[in-house]
């Protein structure tokens, strides 16, 4: 058992951000200045905004690569730590992330796939030159996450056949140009993740976790003879996760939730393999890095969705949470968010109101600056809508649940309005207070939105997390359907004009949504979608299939479990027109399963429209289909369920 040290555990003071519970309590803003369905917030001016991604610091901390789609491409950008122009480093139709600058500087390793395929492949680019090379070549493997070692010779990453569900970790030497194998064998529901180097070069510490996602430990391997040794042996269903090596070999720094049932830091003693705790509070804590002198470590605490970034020394055992804005603010760069002497901090903020940018925090002057910029000139930042933080009991009357409820200024209390249920997918994810173009765009033409945490996200501790284990499409779906109990109590929406919509798991919920409580919805938006668990799980990828037989069951032991909660069985009960958006190469959710629900639904007279992106995979990742997509939503919307006018249209 992992002995856990907490009489030296240091308060975290988070409190509970004030969120409305009585639904009368929700105002729209009036702003004579905001027009509803205003050019300056259209779909197009909106994705013509920048998505910023991965990001990594250079070895002297002068410059910084970063993801970005500029060009309508996610590809690799370089632009000075002091901010400026940035430059363009990779020309590519395909996706690119995880960009890793190799410690002499030569190379920028990153990962790129095939039309959203997830058949990643590791390339190396030169910052100087611009020279890619495609270092795996194997359109049958993926691998990912590239992760140099402290000398720059060997490079870490996972790799997975398309054929497997557990990916294994690889080293490869650059120098011989040879392949070693760090784990194999690894058992068909377990997965390796998140190499990280000793800082001697020696070891490499990873996360394995089980299928199910309750159940995850850390490892360390030796590097020369593959051998790996259990560091946190424990009993029962607990995570840990690996976040850094202290530089002296000796400590991790790691996020459990075996201390109290929610995600907090501690520091592991490698040799005793003791836990010293840094966080116990009940909110989600998660472990950033050691500072290159080792005596600081980071972390940032997730509260309510709203996410902020700390420094604890360790030594006076004082921590600072950095002066940042409200919102999401999380830890950027590859190996470290530290530059190497320590004085920097690289990080992304997101807000309501501003798009994922990467910005540069001092810790001497304690003042950040902005080096990445995403949003466009031409569209009004101060006409985005901040969403209320709700809370409403669930209908069993076991959950509080969580949601975002994003109110058009100006909108009228009148019960004529049109509102949606935007619904997260995973479902081990969590809708957070961060930047959403379509949900600014679809507000702004009067629409409501309430996006619920419902149970199963995570964020709320480990109880939370696991209440849909086995149970997916039941009580999950309930709190989803509460989110329009809510909705209703504002007084603002018409109880005929609610609209289903979400993507991945969002998508299946949104058919379960339409499927078994047909009567409330006027619409339905699934994108990517899976509406049938046999089918499914027969041609999902195989880490998918593992994960859901740990979550859901077998669907031969249990058919009538899987046949009640696949929506393909009840399209006869559909009221709702619905609109369907799939990728033609989703290793998740197949477009077979877009196309048969659709194909069904139409055979008995209902209206089931959907698109096909063949170019795409689980999502749309190419701006011109971003576009397209979000376009035929917003005119689906608006001539199925057209929005209440607020009054606010501009008059000659």
């Amino acid at each position: 058992m992992v002995v856990s040290m907490s009489t030296f555990a240091i308060s975290q003071g988070l409190t509970a951000p004030e969120a409305i519970t009585d639904p009368k309590q929700i105002t729209a803003k009036p702003d004579a200045d905001v027009e509803q369905g205003e050019e300056s917030l259209s779909l197009e001016r909106l994705y013509m905004t920048r998505q910023v991604g991965d990001t990594a610091w250079s070895p002297d901390g002068k410059t910084i690569v970063f993801v970005s789609n500029i060009t309508g491409r996610n590809n690799l950008w370089v632009v000075a730590a002091d901010g400026g122009w940035p430059t363009q480093l990779t020309v590519s139709d395909q996706r690119q992330s995880n960009p890793a600058w190799s410690p002499d500087g030569k190379w920028i390793a990153y990962q790129s796939d095939y039309d959203g395929d997830e058949q990643w492949d590791i390339f190396f680019v030169s910052p100087k030159t611009g020279q890619v090379v495609n270092v795996t070549k194997t359109r049958e493997i993926a691998e990912e996450n590239p992760t140099w070692s402290p000398t720059g010779r060997y490079l870490g990453y996972t790799v997975k056949p398309k054929t497997s569900s557990s990916p294994e970790l690889d080293v490869f030497d650059t120098v011989l140009r040879e392949v070693k194998h760090v784990t194999s064998g690894t058992p068909a529901d377990k997965l390796n993740s998140n190499p990280i180097w000793s800082k001697d070069g020696k070891f490499i510490v990873y996360t394995q976790e089980e299928a199910k996602g309750t159940n995850s430990s850390i490892f360390i391997a030796e590097v020369a003879t593959g051998k790996s040794t259990l560091l946190t042996p424990h009993e029962g269903e607990q995570l840990y996760s690996a976040n850094d090596f202290s530089p002296d070999g000796k400590t991790l720094l790691l996020t459990s939730d075996s201390g109290n049932g929610v995600e907090n830091v501690g520091l592991l003693d490698v040799a005793t393999k003791k836990i010293k705790w840094l966080t116990e509070g009940k909110w989600e804590v998660h472990g950033g890095h050691f500072s290159p002198s080792g005596k600081a470590v980071t972390w940032r605490a997730n509260v309510d969705g709203n996410t902020d970034i700390y420094v604890h020394d360790l030594v006076p055992g004082k921590t600072t949470k950095l002066p940042l804005p409200k919102g999401v603010n999380s830890f950027g760069g590859a190996e470290s968010a530290f530059t190497r002497d320590g004085s920097r901090l690289l990080y992304y903020y997101n807000g309501a109101d501003a798009p994922n940018d990467a910005w540069v925090y001092n810790l001497a002057s304690g003042k950040s600056k902005q080096v990445t910029h995403s949003l466009m000139a031409g569209v009004p930042a101060q006409h985005f809508v901040d969403p209320f933080l709700v809370r409403y009991p669930s209908r069993d009357g076991k959950w509080t649940i969580s949601a975002f409820l994003y109110v058009p200024r100006n909108m009228q209390r009148n019960g004529q309005n049109a509102a949606i249920v935007y619904i997260h997918g995973g479902p081990t994810s969590q809708t957070v207070n961060s930047f959403n173009r379509f949900i600014q765009h679809i507000v702004n033409q009067g629409y409501m939105v309430i996006a619920p945490n419902y149970r199963g996200s995570t964020g709320y501790g480990k109880a939370f997390q696991q209440a849909n284990l086995f149970d997916m499409g039941g009580g999950d779906l309930q709190d989803v359907i509460a989110a329009t109990d809510f909705l209703k109590a504002t007084g603002y929406p018409d109880p005929k004009k609610l609209i289903a919509m979400g993507g991945s798991y969002g998508g299946y919920m949104t058919m379960m949504a339409v499927t078994k409580a047909p009567d409330i919805w006027a619409a339905g938006v699934p994108i990517v979608p899976f509406v049938n668990w046999f089918t499914e799980m027969e041609h999902e990828d195989p880490v998918l299939q593992q994960s859901d037989r740990a979550t859901m069951g077998d669907p031969e032991k249990n058919p009538e479990l899987f046949r009640d909660r696949s929506p393909i069985f009840f399209v006869d009960q559909i009221k709702a027109p619905l609109l369907l958006l799939a990728g033609g190469h989703d290793p998740r959710c197949p477009k077979e399963e877009t196309i048969q629900v659709a194909d069904a639904i139409k055979k008995r007279g209902g209206v089931a429209d959907y698109k096909i992106y063949e170019n795409e995979g689980h999502g749309f990742a190419k701006v011109e289909n971003q576009i397209d997509a979000y376009r035929r939503v917003t005119d689906f919307l608006k001539a199925r369920v057209p929005p209440a006018d607020c009054g606010c249209k501009l008059t000659e």
